[in-house]
């Protein structure tokens, strides 16, 4: 007898068989019992995971010889029939090799013949997207209105390629990607169906490298069965994958946690001679750094047949903010891979940054404060601190120096020193600032309010300002203000340039800046935000 693929032989044959897809099954068994079925379906979702599979034995339901219903007898002529590919009112069509709207038409032609030996007639259109424009416009109206004795049974990859005219007129059903776990239950099922021989942890791998599909996992086990003659170990299944053992992923661990770069580079060229897949070793190590974050926060173990790396020997060698930055690095170094040189430089890379980026243990942070706090006592301690000497000495040479320069006599007058000098705030604060000085003739200053802050004045603020700037200099002074265009720069103005200076030099600072140079690299696409840059004590808005 010829040997039959381990996917076909195992293909479910009735609804208790579907595996992962309860939420399209129980609806679809609520429907056979109440005998309420629509006439058109859409089964969509990635490869493997069922579709052809639930439209074939929906297809058994409606015409098994016993009834229509959930449970099918699979003993009728037409279950046979259906299973064995020879049930001739269930036509099944290609539509990826039969794309021209001849063939629709050709297909709609024999729609309305009654079904030969069975209550209905079923068209089976599998990966129904790649149909034409035309064949589709073809479709719609028999897919709408289609008599009493057609039912049609559409499949597809892509859904999103479908018209929006043709998925109104279906009843959609989206597969969803079948969990490892499950799918390790349904091929440790089949193992000791078959008497085969397997260790979990090999099994598990099958089921990881399978990504959601039932049929991949199968036809990896059919591989495998050949590959190691029945005998499904860790090591066959490992190099049969082409995967690289786990001792290397725990090596790459040990040397994140020691910060040995050193290390690290040995086992990336150990590694290289297998010629691995980098970004499977990228899903592999983010893996780990989510489990890593879940046991930091839970304290719950994994079970060891979900997982095949032991975290206890790293599972307290990470904080919280290093666990959630490696797990980010290893993302961001899956997608750019392709943009590396190769994709051993882009891993290598990858690696050398969780070690660069390592965030400051607590330790060496209080270290820091310590010696900061040591240098701040001696300064306190020694009065004749050099630096305390300096700062107090610069103040008191500035202050002394200003009023020593200045006197009603001056012909040079700073207004924006001058007015620093002056007792006011308020309003009248404000309309000083906006003014700038223009001369001095005897004891009247002329001063220019910038028109733009006209409002600002007053009398009341004009006499306040004289009144201050007679009590700076012991004598009556007077001031005439006039609004126009200055030609000195008001304090405000000065304060904006400075403040704008310092702001252009910090952001030219963190520009050139080692570090942020770094992270750009590190992370591609990634700019300094200059419009988020707040000098010291700025309020940010």
């Amino acid at each position: 007898m010829s040997y039959l693929a381990l996917a076909r032989k195992w293909r479910p044959k009735k609804f208790n068989d579907i595996v992962g897809q309860e939420h399209v099954v129980q609806a679809l068994t609520n429907a056979l019992n109440s005998e309420k079925m629509h006439h058109a379906y859409l089964f969509s979702g990635t490869r493997g995971i069922g579709k052809t599979t639930i439209a074939r034995i929906l297809a058994k339901a409606f015409n098994c010889q016993e009834g229509m219903s959930a449970d099918i007898c699979e003993k009728c002529e037409n279950c046979l029939g259906v299973d064995e590919g020879r049930f001739v009112d269930l036509i099944e069509v290609d539509a990826a090799s039969k794309t021209k709207v001849d063939d629709t038409r050709e297909l709609l032609d024999n729609v309305q013949f009654a079904p030969t030996t069975s209550e209905y007639k079923i068209y089976l259109i599998d990966e129904v997207h790649m149909l034409s424009k035309h064949s589709f416009n073809a479709l719609l109206k028999t897919l709408e209105e289609p008599p009493p004795h057609v039912r049609f049974f559409l499949a597809t990859t892509d859904p999103q390629k479908l018209p929006i005219t043709v998925l109104s007129r279906c009843l959609q059903f989206n597969l969803k990607r079948i969990s490892p776990k499950l799918i390790l239950e349904r091929i440790k099922f089949i193992c000791n169906e078959e008497k085969i021989k397997f260790e979990d942890i090999a099994l598990a791998k099958i089921a990881r490298a399978a990504d959601g599909s039932l049929r991949d996992a199968l036809s990896l086990l059919d591989q495998s069965i050949a590959y190691s003659a029945s005998n499904l170990t860790d090591t066959n299944i490992t190099s049969m994958l082409g995967s690289v053992d786990k001792k290397y992923i725990h090596q790459i661990m040990i040397s994140i946690v020691n910060n040995d770069a050193s290390e690290l580079i040995k086992t990336i060229d150990n590694i290289g001679q297998y010629f691995p897949n980098y970004e499977n070793l990228l899903i592999d190590l983010a893996e780990i750094f989510q489990r890593l974050a879940i046991l930091n926060l839970t304290q719950e173990p994994f079970e060891n047949n979900q997982f095949e790396y032991d975290l206890s020997e790293y599972d307290n060698s990470f904080d919280s903010e290093e666990i959630q930055l490696n797990y980010q690095i290893a993302l961001m170094g899956r997608r750019d891979l392709d943009l590396a040189p190769s994709h051993k430089v882009g891993f290598e890379m990858c690696l050398l940054r969780m070690i660069a980026f390592k965030p400051h243990s607590s330790d060496e942070t209080d270290k820091k404060d310590q010696t900061i706090k040591s240098k701040e006592n001696v300064f306190e301690k020694d009065p004749k601190s050099t630096v305390n000497v300096d700062s107090t000495e610069k103040n008191n040479k500035k202050t002394s120096s200003f009023k020593d320069s200045i006197s009603i006599k001056s012909e040079k007058i700073i207004w924006s020193e001058l007015v620093d000098e002056l007792d006011i705030n308020g309003a009248t604060k404000t309309l000083a600032d906006n003014c700038s000085f223009d001369r001095k003739e005897g004891d009247t200053f002329y001063i220019i309010l910038d028109k733009k802050s006209s409002s600002y004045y007053s009398k009341e603020r004009e006499s306040n300002l004289s009144q201050a700037l007679s009590n700076f200099f012991k004598k009556t002074i007077v001031i005439k203000i006039n609004a126009g265009d200055v030609k000195r720069e008001t304090p405000n103005q000065e304060k904006i340039r400075e403040k704008n200076e310092k702001r252009d030099e910090a952001i030219l600072g963190l520009q050139i800046d080692p570090k942020i140079k770094e992270i750009e690299n590190a992370f591609s696409g990634a700019s300094l935000d200059s419009d988020s840059i707040k000098l010291k004590n700025e309020k940010i808005e």
